[in-house]
């Protein structure tokens, strides 16, 4: 993943959706710009990312439906995210780990390690706001150096439905949007599309899998 375009996860980010599987990703392919703002330089362990072909997310027919219940959400409709996830991204790991939620906020926290070195930490946090549920996130280096240098970004639930969470991000492309599927009670995926400038829209998927506490294994 290039520092200039930070979404590819996530991870969600929360990242997911229309897709339910894993991109296979080589460590050699690159991301092509696109974050809310440039850093100086690019961290030299950044990770890389292959491009996807551009897919289109299909409103699907409960669109009114999961439109109406997205403005009456609560972080309620998300405490079946608590605890630490582990997925596959290519030849690396991921994770995330979410915190319950608390004053309103809920938080959580990703990164990737491959060859047995952390490549990117990203924090993010659902919070409960007047006009509905937003997802905020920010991407730093192993070093805590954030990559965006503005502010984070912001993206606002759209959409809900006991299968699927739908953001939207109304200030630009980095990511457009990020989608949350549950696939089941242990499963979810996590997909982020990132709308550069110029160039094709940019898909990252990670499919996710609950990790128990070790007392519990």
């Amino acid at each position: 993943m290039n520092g200039n375009n930070v979404y590819a996860f996530i991870r969600l980010t929360f990242g997911a959706l229309i897709l339910v599987g894993t991109l296979s990703l080589p460590v050699s392919a690159q991301h092509p710009a696109g974050a809310n703002a440039r850093p100086a330089a690019k961290p030299a362990n950044a990770v890389q990312v292959a491009q996807a072909p551009a897919i289109s997310s299909a409103t699907p027919a409960n669109a009114a439906g999961g439109t109406a219940r997205a403005s009456q959400a609560t972080l309620a409709d998300f405490t079946w995210l608590e605890g630490r996830w582990e997925g596959a991204w290519g030849p690396r790991m991921a994770e995330q780990a979410w915190m319950p939620a608390m004053a309103g906020q809920m938080l959580g926290v990703f990164r990737v390690v491959g060859n047995n070195k952390t490549l990117v930490i990203e924090l993010f946090s659902l919070r409960e706001t007047p006009d509905g549920i937003e997802l905020l996130l920010r991407h730093f280096t192993p070093s805590l150096v954030p990559w965006e240098k503005s502010e984070p970004a912001i993206l606002k639930l759209v959409r809900l439905d006991p299968k699927r969470a739908v953001f939207e991000n109304a200030e630009g492309g980095s990511p457009k949007r990020s989608i949350f599927t549950r696939i089941d009670p242990d499963t979810f995926s996590s997909r982020s599309e990132i709308v550069p400038d110029a160039g094709n829209e940019q898909v990252t998927e990670i499919v996710y899998h609950r990790q128990k506490p070790a007392a519990q294994r």
